[in-house]
């Protein structure tokens, strides 16, 4: 009976950590259905999307310093769209005010979802790492993973050099999560693997439902290639290292302040 109990307490807040990304696939699903009067698609998922946010700040589902973690992932998204779209990589073919060069505001949010999930299961299964390799290892890896996106289409793709890094400079580092009284662990690679698989199978969603298009899904929908779990992959592991940095230099601070105090 225990374990039942365990993976529904795990189940629960693994759910409540996807509220952002839940509202998001739901906000595609229904205006891909309904029609909101006197505003353009992309427009109102905006609008939505930024309510949500709100809501949940001030709920207290989301603190004010996951706020500014789900903001920069939203930067770093936008920046990596435009560039993307600009290459013709995929494309937003609905009308909107709120397009930038072509992309839609929405689209951050996208990316500002896998961070809102990675602060908020943090903070939920009061998780911790052991074997982080430090702050320079892990930026330098996590810098050349972002600007791989963007070189590859001039040089060579190096994401599977880059995913041999990984594999390499996390070897020793592993998750630990709690659920209620009982403490786990599970490698961080791992858990890199798994959440690529799941945001993979959410772009299948998000595509299906219209929220972008790649060039073979312009006459009819097709499954996202296979080779994009590999993308994906790398881009949770850049999540992982901002986010468990952060909550690195957070608990450093306060550390210091409890003993000047």
């Amino acid at each position: 009976m225990r374990p039942i109990i365990q993976l529904l307490h795990f189940g629960y807040h693994q759910a409540m950590s996807c509220i952002f990304p839940v509202a998001i696939f739901g906000t595609l699903a229904l205006s891909s259905v309904i029609k909101v009067p006197f505003i353009h698609r992309y427009d109102a998922i905006l609008i939505i999307l930024l309510g949500v946010q709100y809501l949940m700040y001030r709920s207290g589902l989301e603190t004010h310093d996951e706020i500014k973690v789900i903001c920069t992932f939203h930067f770093i998204g936008l920046v990596l769209e435009l560039y993307k779209v600009w290459m013709g990589s995929w494309s937003y073919p609905e009308p909107g005010y709120t397009k930038m060069l072509g992309v839609p505001l929405y689209s951050g949010f996208m990316y500002a979802s896998v961070a809102s999930y990675m602060c908020q299961v943090w903070r939920r299964l009061r998780m911790d790492m052991t074997g982080w390799p430090g702050l320079t290892p892990s930026v330098l890896l996590g810098g050349a993973i972002y600007f791989n996106f963007f070189t590859h289409h001039f040089i060579p793709d190096f994401r599977w050099w880059l995913t041999a890094l990984v594999f390499i400079i996390f070897w020793k580092t592993w998750i630990i999560y709690r659920v209620r009284t009982v403490t786990y662990r599970m490698p961080l690679t791992f858990a890199f693997i798994i959440v690529g698989l799941f945001i993979w199978l959410a772009e299948n969603i998000a595509t299906f439902f219209g929220a972008w298009k790649y060039p073979d899904q312009h006459q009819t929908w097709q499954l996202v290639s296979f080779s994009k779990i590999s993308s994906w992959f790398l881009l949770v592991i850049i999540s992982v290292i901002i986010v468990a940095q952060l909550k690195h230099v957070k608990a450093k601070t306060l550390k210091q302040a409890k003993l000047f105090h």
